[in-house]
């Protein structure tokens, strides 16, 4: 049996991050959840309020033989807005914020090297904001996080936010689906 690795990345609501990754090709589990902040076992309310210092992240766990970090990053930057501080669309404060949270030096890395990259080609009209910083306790969000556009599609939400961000997905990496 192939060894996984795991990747945590922060980019707004993990809804949409959970939506794409999910159809990612290597890609073995996607887990929505909270990274970063100072309580232990935080609720969505209380993530949601700011006070814990926690952000909305996705834990993935991805086959490193048939899929590397770099190309999860690939996807990543791509899906969203990596130069806004503390924001995702209409998604507002520090739980939204743009973040890596490497789980090995080679991650972190790899992370510094491709937003080095990106800054240099001029990828985005304003520089990259997303921190990258180690790994700390992931708690897994609710069950009802889980799966929630896969479960919610029809929801306006999904299919104003989430939708557009899949489609993109499905366009612009179509050899790495799952």
């Amino acid at each position: 049996m192939a060894e996984t690795q795991t990747a945590v990345f922060g980019g707004g609501c993990f809804w949409c991050l959970e939506a794409v990754f999910d159809r990612a090709s290597g890609v073995k589990s996607v887990e929505s959840g909270y990274m970063g902040g100072r309580r232990e076992n935080p609720s969505y309310e209380q993530v949601c309020s700011g006070a814990t210092g926690h952000v909305e992240v996705v834990r993935v766990t991805f086959d490193p033989a048939l899929t590397c970090f770099r190309e999860l990053l690939d996807i990543y930057f791509s899906i969203h807005d990596p130069t806004t501080l503390n924001r995702q669309g209409a998604d507002v404060g520090t739980q939204y914020r743009s973040v890596i949270f490497y789980t090995s030096e080679e991650q972190k890395r790899e992370a510094e090297q491709t937003i080095a990259e990106l800054n240099t080609a001029h990828a985005f009209p304003d520089p990259i904001v997303t921190a990258v910083e180690p790994a700390k306790e992931f708690y897994q969000a609710e069950d009802y996080h889980q799966e929630y556009f896969a479960s919610h599609g029809s929801a306006p939400y999904c299919q104003y936010v989430i939708a557009p961000k899949v489609r993109k997905f499905e366009q612009k990496f179509a050899k790495k689906m799952a």
